[in-house]
């Protein structure tokens, strides 16, 4: 698999600043068929970083409907990478 392909995007929520806050931590959206050792070589490479640790977690799509016709959110990964001390990722640099 393409390394570039496999984190999805950053998750900017408020349990994740927390954790970048508290523990080192990102949050990134990943593809489903991701490993832990896919997901550290490709935040390593892509932002020149040291992980020490990743932790994912799995998530059902959720049942939308719409009127009559029903359907379903696809189903996604999320993956908590610890990063070493005084490594950091920026989204939003300048503000």
């Amino acid at each position: 698999m393409n390394l570039e392909a496999v984190i999805v995007s950053p998750v900017i929520t408020e349990k994740g600043t927390l954790a970048g806050e508290k523990s080192n931590q990102v949050v990134f959206r990943v593809r489903s068929e991701a490993s832990k050792d896919l997901v550290r070589e490709a935040v390593e490479k892509l932002f020149k970083v040291t992980v020490l640790k990743v932790r994912t977690s799995n998530f059902m799509g959720k049942e939308r409907r719409r009127g009559v016709i029903r359907g379903r959110k696809a189903d996604w990964k999320k993956a908590y990478v610890t990063l070493k001390e005084g490594d950091r990722i920026e989204f939003f640099e300048g503000v």
